[in-house]
């Protein structure tokens, strides 16, 4: 399933996926499939992108 609130968190914050890739130590491609739903971050990865958007784990990642 493909994240697009974190998404429009990433867009809201004006980051490329470069920069918030480096923000959380991972390449741009990690972030890439995450967006688009092939990648399942580990929670510490979705903890690190949560702080670097300024956003909650659910707010991010929880399925409605």
């Amino acid at each position: 399933m493909k994240n697009l609130k974190m998404k429009a968190a990433r867009a809201a914050k004006d980051l490329s996926q470069e920069q918030l890739a480096k923000l959380c130590d991972v390449s741009r491609q990690t972030i890439s499939a995450i967006e688009k739903g092939d990648y399942n971050p580990t929670i510490n990865l979705c903890i690190a992108i949560c702080k670097a958007l300024d956003r909650t784990l659910d707010e991010l990642f929880w399925e409605e």
